[in-house]
């Protein structure tokens, strides 16, 4: 797992324009992106937005040849770890298709109405992600 400085964010956005993931606001700040590889080469990217102890998981994306591997799993648990490590209480994120990829890994549907604040500032849930989108909340 490699942390990405903000002018590295090309190959994330590629990766996420591919998966028809938001790629708007990734320079913003309060923004985490991180980059997973392997022996063989890129797996994928990630990421954790915010400072509070409510944060997003943004961007998770496995690239499309290494899926159904089991890498999506391993590159979620490493970014959980890391969410801890920084004193997060729970994680959130929307999603229009990977809902039962993270229910399988303890993540369960909220209303958006019950987000905490912070969260539902976010660009994400205000502007990037349709009122249809999946919300899921994990306690770390």
């Amino acid at each position: 797992m490699k942390r990405l400085a903000p002018g590295e964010l090309d190959d994330l956005a590629g990766a996420l324009a591919a998966a028809k993931l938001p790629t708007a606001d990734l320079a913003e700040s309060r923004r985490t992106f991180v980059r997973f590889d392997d022996d063989a080469g890129l797996v994928g990217f990630g990421g954790i937005e915010g400072d509070d102890p409510d944060r997003l998981l943004r961007s998770l994306v496995v690239v499309a040849d290494r899926r159904s591997a089991g890498l999506g799993r391993a590159m979620l648990a490493l970014l959980e770890d890391e969410a801890r490590r920084l004193g997060v209480a729970r994680l959130h994120l929307l999603t229009n298709t990977a809902a039962p990829f993270f229910r399988a890994n303890g993540y369960a549907e909220a209303d958006r109405i019950a987000a905490p604040p912070a969260i539902a500032a976010s660009r994400e849930f205000t502007a990037l992600c349709p009122a249809s989108a999946t919300y899921l909340v994990k306690a770390l």
